[in-house]
């Protein structure tokens, strides 16, 4: 991170977690932190990394990040957390999908430049459209699987 630290010691202290989650190490110029490591451990490795990842938004948050920075935080967490869940594919998508410096970039952002303020209720109402076109695929998908299972069963009966 090229940039000034914060001046609020807590706030150093989400940037200097950020980094060992997203870029303490580096191979051949390529940077990553523990983030990705922690997914050798299944599940715990994910839960470990979203605890954390949690807990710097909550420390943003009480020292002055607005709630729409703050939902944006928590739209990266979630995306990775999620994702670096899958098996395989996860673990590739958490080198290069790093969240806790994504959402240090949104504060430095909202700080110096004043971005990220005002209301929520857009980013709300897309999670909420995100959501339920999400479950109407799933039940869709569910339909169809179970319809098939279902004549494979008469078939076979």
């Amino acid at each position: 991170m090229n940039q000034q630290p914060f001046k609020n010691d807590k706030l150093r202290w989400v940037e200097r977690i950020s980094k060992l989650m997203d870029e303490q190490f580096s191979i051949k110029g390529y940077r990553f932190g523990l983030d990705p490591i922690l997914n050798f451990i299944p599940y715990l490795g994910d839960l470990a990394g979203f605890s954390v990842s949690l807990a710097l938004i909550a420390t943003m948050l009480k020292n002055g990040a607005s709630k729409k920075v703050a939902l944006k935080m928590f739209g990266n967490v979630l995306i990775d957390t999620i994702l670096g869940a899958i098996p395989v594919l996860g673990f590739f998508f958490d080198f290069g999908f790093k969240a806790n410096s994504r959402n240090i970039k949104l504060l430095r952002e909202h700080y110096t430049e004043g971005k990220h303020t005002g209301s929520i209720m857009g980013i709300i109402i897309g999670f909420i459209l995100i959501a339920v076109v999400v479950l109407g695929l799933i039940a869709i998908a569910l339909y169809y699987l179970f319809a098939y299972l279902y004549t494979l069963i008469q078939n076979w009966l």
